[in-house]
């Protein structure tokens, strides 16, 4: 079995290659390539801007009697990509660039134009230089000053490396947090003394109020309250005690209203013969109201039981008694 990755090739002993036909191809052959716009342009046809970087499948060429030191130089076909306008440039290997040829405009270029500037210098200068001893010598003598100007302006940094290597950075950052803590402190303080004074502008204006209110309303002043006399109570008279007796122990006093007094039923009182008759009664004198009280001194309380009376009659007993 053969190798699958064959390193070396068999020729046979009669291998001629000069009997191997050649491919002829056309000088001019286009190839299709994938390259990036090499700059800024603008197409003639619509207007179209094309970016720098931009993607194209181009068709490349080689230019046909056009050589720069041997080296070929190349021709790009590339569309546009909004009419589809057919743009061309090609390659400028004595510039390290590129010029553009047809169906687009070069957009400007700073920094072209700023080199192709310092490259006409240049060229006058020797030109100048090359038959001019006297312009050969003030040029040098340009060249020299500018030089020595350089150097100085090269120390000047040199030392002002130095001085910044001698820095303290340490100490420059705990100034600053020292300064920072000062001014926060400071801050802090203005507005303690701020807060303080608006607290002190709200208790005088509330002040202000509470004195106006008072003086609209002034009430009457205000009769101290009377003390009593701690020792009233020794100058009183001592009263004498009441004794109970036993009956009222079990029974009341008379003024109270027993509890049982709710189960005796008081009698109404009869209706008058007159007025039972239909005949009105008449209105009672003075004279005869007087008469009645003297004939009953001491009426019944309609509200009284028949214990209190029982009562009454041992108390009304007791003082004739003792009498």
């Amino acid at each position: 079995m053969s190798e699958r990755k064959v390193l070396n090739k068999y020729y046979p002993p009669d291998f001629d290659p000069s009997k191997i036909p050649k491919l002829k191809l056309p000088k001019d052959r286009q190839y299709v390539v994938r390259l990036m716009a090499p700059f800024n342009m603008r197409c003639k046809t619509c207007g179209e801007y094309i970016y720098k970087g931009k993607k194209f499948n181009a068709r490349k060429e080689t230019v046909q009697n056009e050589v720069y030191l041997g080296l070929p130089i190349f021709r790009f076909y590339i569309k546009c990509t909004r009419c589809l306008a057919e743009i061309t440039f090609k390659t400028d290997p004595e510039n390290t660039d590129y010029t553009m040829e047809h169906g687009a405009t070069r957009n400007f270029q700073a920094e072209k134009l700023l080199e192709e500037e310092e490259k006409r210098v240049q060229k006058e200068r020797e030109d100048e230089e090359l038959n001019n001893p006297m312009k050969v010598l003030e040029n040098r003598t340009k060249d020299s000053k500018l030089e020595m100007e350089v150097l100085e302006n090269l120390q000047e940094l040199k030392d002002l490396n130095q001085r910044q290597a001698h820095v303290d950075f340490e100490a420059m950052l705990r100034q600053h947090r020292l300064s920072e803590e000062e001014r926060r402190r400071q801050q802090q303080e203005e507005d303690e003394q701020e807060t303080a004074a608006l607290l002190e502008k709200a208790r005088k204006r509330r002040l202000l109020e509470d004195s106006d209110s008072e003086d609209e309303a002034a009430p009457s002043p205000l009769q101290p309250a009377l003390r009593p006399n701690p020792t009233a109570i020794l100058d009183e008279a001592p009263k004498p005690k009441r004794k109970v007796e036993v009956w009222e122990q079990s029974v009341g006093s008379l003024g109270s209203r027993p509890p049982l007094s709710r189960l005796v039923v008081v009698k109404k009182a009869k209706a008058d013969p007159d007025c039972s008759n239909g005949q009105p009664q008449a209105a009672p004198t003075p004279g005869g109201l007087q008469n009645r009280k003297e004939a009953n001194p001491t009426p019944l309380t309609p509200g009284t039981s028949s214990l209190s009376q029982l009562g009454a009659y041992l108390d009304s007993d007791d003082s004739n008694g003792s009498n």
